[in-house]
């Protein structure tokens, strides 16, 4: 039988803080300028992605993301320059950390 390693990388703070679903909400909030539409997109209610943000911004040395209450212009948000950094360095390591599955499910093989 040919087996495969898998699983999920997180960091944590005092609290769960980066995982690939913050990435994905985070992602689609620069791609959109929203919190709400990129809640929708994943299928998130807006609470929901509100609250991880709330919890994004708490934890980081600064906040991750900056938003702006609706007006005539409506509201919106945008990812500042640390929550760019996360991006990154998260998507660095869950890279990296694919790379680490795959090595050692060969080496399950050949034992």
């Amino acid at each position: 039988m040919k087996f495969k390693i898998n699983g999920r990388i997180w960091i944590e703070a005092e609290e769960r803080f980066m995982g690939i679903g913050r990435l994905e909400l985070l992602q689609r909030i620069e791609q959109t300028g929203s919190i709400s539409a990129a809640a929708k997109q994943m299928g998130m209610s807006y609470k929901r992605a509100w609250d991880l943000i709330q919890s994004l911004n708490s934890q980081a040395n600064s906040p991750i993301v900056s938003t702006q209450t609706g007006g005539e212009r409506g509201g919106g948000a945008v990812l500042t320059e640390e929550g760019k950094r996360w991006i990154v360095k998260y998507t660095g390591l869950q890279q990296r950390f694919q790379e680490f599955m795959e090595q050692e499910s060969v080496k399950m093989e050949l034992e």
